[in-house]
């Protein structure tokens, strides 16, 4: 299928057309397409006449007004993850690995615990002393071992982490015994193995701490040094540009004129890359001019992931796609079948990422989860990257779009029965500080049937 496109012959005629020349155009056969928009043709045409040049419209994604076949949103997603390439990997010493993904799997180099040590502060003894007197020969110290095995009929004091001296069998708790000058009285029987922590309990020399692909937090990263690891294999940290769009942004805290707002998509975009692990540059807010676009454009094409918000709708404005293309994108795919976000585009620069999110603040929140953070997980070499839906029920009844899925924004809260969610009013997708009440997105499958009040959906929480 292709469209018509009529030149209007500014500066050109379709018999001297140019591949990549600017012409001012008119979409033909719809009226509700038939208005002017400035466009840059990349294509050769199919065939011309004195005004009339068709081109293949799956190919040119910035025709003013048209509606381009939308994918759903886990097509989308797998084009995504399809494009992606982890990066190159690096040791990092483990101290500094929280927030890093394992290439490979992180192995114990000692048992965890290394020696037989005491779970408590006490006496170590033989079971078989007890009940009875026992003197107490010497007190052993974290860090520092008995210099002699135990004797039968004889304790020894001993700290929590205290290597359990050979002859020992048990440690009894100093709240357990009656002390005396050098020496404990015990009244009940003990257990052989009592509050002893053996060697190897925790894990064994050789078998694996954390699995490959799984991203280190707190508690993994202290197991992984327990155990003896000194470095861990990752990929390298992502660099990535942030690049917000339009003439009517200013920075927070300046006066505002006329037609003017605060910019804060930029912000929500580097908050949400920082926090999960990115090193990020903020690039300066770009106005509605080509060659503003195309410098600002150019420069966060050499990081390895560029996110844009705005300028990828269909306005005569709208100059994130058409300049990309200019240098080079190959533009994956545009449109996704989606509430909100539907506009939103992405692109490839050899092994580079480009993500072009809508400029609605919602639609940055819902593009950024379902589609940013999983190509960022994957360049990171996460083993599972897409977003982590769970089943929950809704707290009230809820209408559907009947032509596109939706991401809904709602409180998360539990009865007892498992997650319920409760959508916020305002669906709009302008309604930022509605949305940062959040803390969960329903998926709202499209549809005509009404979502009854406990109704199981999907949901995803918002990080």
């Amino acid at each position: 299928m292709g469209l018509a496109l009529e030149t209007e012959r500014i500066g050109v005629g379709a018999e001297q057309f140019q591949r990549d020349a600017p012409a001012e155009l008119r979409v033909l056969g719809d009226p509700d397409l038939a208005h002017r928009a400035r466009c840059q043709l990349l294509l050769e045409p199919v065939a011309a006449g004195d005004h009339l040049v068709h081109y293949r419209s799956r190919l040119w994604p910035v025709v003013s007004g048209f509606s381009p076949d939308l994918v759903s949103i886990e097509e989308a997603q797998q084009l995504v993850l399809a494009r992606v390439e982890r990066l190159p990997l690096e040791d990092v010493p483990v101290g500094e690995a929280a927030g890093r993904v394992l290439a490979a799997p992180g192995v114990a180099a000692v048992d965890l615990p290394p020696f037989d040590s005491s779970a408590m502060d006490g006496f170590a003894l033989r079971a078989a002393d007890a009940p009875g007197q026992l003197p107490v020969s010497l007190r052993i110290a974290a860090g520092s071992p008995a210099p002699r095995a135990l004797e039968p009929g004889e304790a020894m004091g001993i700290a929590t982490g205290g290597v359990v001296p050979a002859g020992a069998d048990a440690v009894i708790p100093f709240e357990d015994v009656v002390e005396g000058d050098n020496s404990i009285e015990l009244t009940d029987r003990v257990e052989i193995g009592a509050s002893i922590r053996p060697a190897g309990g925790d894990i064994r020399r050789g078998e694996v701490v954390v699995a490959g692909g799984v991203r280190l937090g707190a508690p993994q990263v202290a197991a992984l040094a327990a155990a003896g690891v000194a470095e861990v294999r990752c990929a390298q940290r992502p660099r990535a540009a942030v690049l917000a769009t339009g003439s009517e942004l200013r920075p927070p805290g300046v006066p505002l004129g006329p037609g003017q707002v605060y910019e804060a998509n930029g912000i929500l975009v580097a908050a949400q890359l920082e926090s999960m692990g990115a090193e990020v540059e903020r690039l300066s807010p770009v106005a509605d001019d080509d060659a503003a676009h195309r410098e600002a454009l150019a420069r966060g094409l050499s990081f390895d992931l560029l996110v844009t918000t705005g300028g990828v709708s269909v306005g005569p404005h709208d100059l994130v796609r058409k300049v990309a293309a200019e240098l080079g994108v190959e533009e994956v795919f545009w449109g996704v079948s989606m509430k909100p976000g539907k506009p939103i585009s992405f692109g490839v620069l050899g092994k580079r990422l480009m993500f072009g999110l809508p400029g609605n603040p919602v639609s940055v929140l819902v593009g950024f989860e379902l589609f940013v953070r999983p190509a960022l997980r994957a360049l990171q070499g996460e083993a599972d990257p897409l977003p982590r839906f769970e089943p929950g029920r809704l707290a009230v009844s809820v209408e559907p779009n009947p032509g596109r899925d939706e991401l809904v924004r709602a409180r998360l809260s539990s009865d007892g029965g498992g997650p319920v969610l409760e959508p916020l009013p305002g669906r709009e997708s302008h309604m930022i500080v509605r949305a940062a009440a959040a803390d969960a997105l329903v998926l709202v499958r499209k549809g005509k049937e009404t979502y009854a009040a406990g109704s199981q959906v999907e949901f995803l929480r918002l990080l």
